[in-house]
């Protein structure tokens, strides 16, 4: 048991002190974890529970929906609608930002999430998890899609759950990243992760390796010295993890250090990256970078994006801060045409050699 331990709500109770949304917005977060429970102990039963499989339907992505996509975002909307917190939301699974309308007409904020990432993975039982964002609504009337459409810099709080042996919940509210493991004899979130960090140096990297050839020349270039490892001007190896769930491949940075990466490419030359910015990439930069590390596009901060769509897709570059700015550098370096070399990954190796 975990007698004397800190419970999710004691916790939010001392970070948030002060807050003027203090109690408001702790009891906020409170909700959202008591969906993550629902949603922890659906994603348990897997096959035993009927979540399993797919439908005859699509979200606004063209994304075929999954049974339990569809059971998680009910349980944050039920969770939202019934708490009287929240003036609308926005979901990965919904067309359009969704008003909610509270008892007492005083929702102070504003919920995005993307209620499950990962659902490719829910059928061969990999980890899979929850994200959330949470925004200031306006105040006496009704939000606008325009009140969604705020750089992430501006959230109040933001993190993930993931579902894997044990439920875990990662949140910041702005004063550093810290993680909580689900008791389930009890049913409370417990402090066990106070202050997590990322290590400023990695030899690990995450990225989708079937797209290489579509990569942009600066991906290529530092995938490519990685993959040279003690060969080339890394002067160490490098290992390359990928579990196509964006929660699981950011929780293993955020514990052991590394660096994500979904970058532009050129395979739909229609989408500018493949990520969604709202529901994706600001919150997850919000958690990387309370705990040090930093939330790129290549090009530019992540929070630092005006969005002008709720399912607005962005390139992202996340994790190390080391690795981050060596990748920020081969984007400028390629865009001040100063990479020449870099042009092609067949020349890399000769560059050793070049006088």
């Amino acid at each position: 048991m975990h007698q004397g331990r800190t419970t999710l709500s004691k916790f939010l109770i001392q970070q948030l002190k002060g807050s003027p949304e203090q109690n408001d917005l702790a009891a906020l977060l409170v909700d959202i974890a008591a969906a993550v429970k629902a949603i922890s102990a659906m994603t348990a039963k897997g096959e035993l529970g009927g979540v399993l499989g797919s439908l005859d339907s699509t979200n606004v992505q063209g994304e075929t929906q999954k049974k339990l996509d569809v059971m998680s975002n009910t349980a944050f909307i039920n969770t939202f609608s019934m708490g009287g917190l929240v003036a609308g939301l926005a979901s990965e699974e919904n067309d359009d930002p969704v008003e909610i309308d509270p008892q007492d007409g005083t929702g102070r904020f504003l919920a995005i999430f993307d209620p499950l990432d990962g659902s490719s993975n829910i059928d061969v039982n990999v980890s899979v998890g929850s994200i959330f964002s949470v925004l200031r609504a306006p105040q006496g009337r009704s939000p606008t899609t325009e009140d969604f459409l705020r750089p992430g810099r501006q959230q109040l709080a933001a993190g993930y759950a993931i579902y894997g042996p044990s439920t875990m919940f990662v949140l910041t509210v702005g004063k550093g990243t810290h993680g909580f493991t689900l008791d389930r004899e009890v049913g409370n979130f417990i402090l066990t992760h106070p202050h997590m960090e990322v290590p400023a140096e990695t030899s690990e990297f995450a990225i989708n390796a079937s797209n290489e050839r579509f990569w942009e020349p600066p991906v290529q270039r530092y995938v490519t010295e990685c993959k040279n490892g003690k060969t080339d001007v890394r002067g160490r190896d490098f290992n390359m993890r990928w579990i196509a769930s964006m929660v699981a491949d950011i929780h293993r940075i955020l514990m052991r250090g590394g660096v994500f990466m979904y970058p532009r490419d050129t395979k739909d030359k229609s989408k500018p990256g493949r990520l969604r910015l709202m529901y994706e990439a600001n919150p997850m930069s919000f958690v990387i970078e309370q705990a040090g590390g930093i939330g790129s596009t290549g090009r530019h901060r992540i929070m630092d994006l005006q969005p002008s769509e709720i399912h607005q897709r962005v390139p992202v570059i996340i994790g190390s801060r080391n690795e981050v700015e060596r990748i920020e550098r081969y984007h400028l370096e390629y865009d001040r045409g100063e990479d020449e070399q870099y042009k092609s990954p067949l020349f890399q190796e000769r560059s050793l050699f070049a006088s």
